[in-house]
């Protein structure tokens, strides 16, 4: 996992973590049922708590990304007397979320779409728009890795650029002494459970073209389902054979 991935991981477990307590998941669930900025004061008042207590709280869901922070004043006051301007809180507007195992159907459902609207436009089939929307995303991701580790892996360590690719996009990779290369984790599992088809062969697209995209690379994908991995490997390809004379 990269660093990068670590620490957004990390940031996710806390921030969902910091829930954990009564009186913040008490104080969260609050400020976003009133859909409002909301003060201290009308925290602590609302809950029962003492201001301090409510206050550090609020401020904790803050650092943790799960609020946002304003200065305002709540009454119609003005000028001078009017006092300082009261911190409020109000839900973040960034999302925060964490699946174990790792899935990403954010990707998913990005494709479909991606899919379904050049189906819509140039009444290709579903099916062939979804293949062409899967071999654009693995281009991309090729395109990423390369320009994250230069373009010049060869051998070795255009393979270990694969895995490393495949583990911080959540298949959890394991190459076997047979060189074969499995994915101990789909990351579309409940979507390839409920249209096998349909979405083993948009992984199968993505990943083919994701290995196509990296140059002088012996490796290509099957589609090869067994119970307890994804729906594709990677194998070697071998080289060719010389004639004999």
């Amino acid at each position: 996992m990269c660093p990068a991935e670590h620490d957004e991981r990390r940031h996710a477990l806390d921030s969902i973590g910091a829930l954990a307590e009564p009186n913040r998941r008490a104080l969260y669930d609050y400020v976003v049922e009133r859909r409002d900025w909301v003060s201290r004061e009308q925290a602590a008042e609302a809950l029962g708590l003492q201001r301090g207590i409510a206050a550090h709280h609020l401020d904790r869901l803050a650092d943790d990304g799960l609020l946002e922070i304003d200065y305002r004043r709540l009454n119609n006051r003005r000028g001078p007397g009017a006092g300082r301007p009261a911190k409020v809180y109000r839900r973040a507007e960034s999302e925060v979320g964490l699946s174990l195992p790792p899935r990403d159907y954010e990707l998913a459902g990005r494709l479909l779409a991606d899919a379904a609207e050049r189906s819509r436009r140039d009444g290709t089939p579903i099916q062939e728009s979804l293949e062409h929307a899967a071999r654009d995303a693995g281009r991309a991701l090729a395109e990423d890795a390369k320009h994250d580790t230069g373009a010049g892996a060869r051998g070795d360590a255009s393979r270990a650029l694969v895995v490393e690719v495949l583990r911080q996009r959540g298949f959890e990779p394991e190459t076997r002494r047979d060189g074969v290369t499995v994915l101990h984790n789909c990351p579309f599992h409940l979507l390839a459970q409920a249209h096998t088809d349909l979405v083993c062969g948009m992984n199968l697209c993505m990943l083919d073209s994701f290995l196509a995209g990296l140059d002088g690379l012996e490796l290509h994908t099957e589609l090869e389902p067994e119970d307890g991995y994804c729906c594709v490997r990677l194998h070697s390809t071998a080289p060719p054979r010389s004639s004999e004379a």
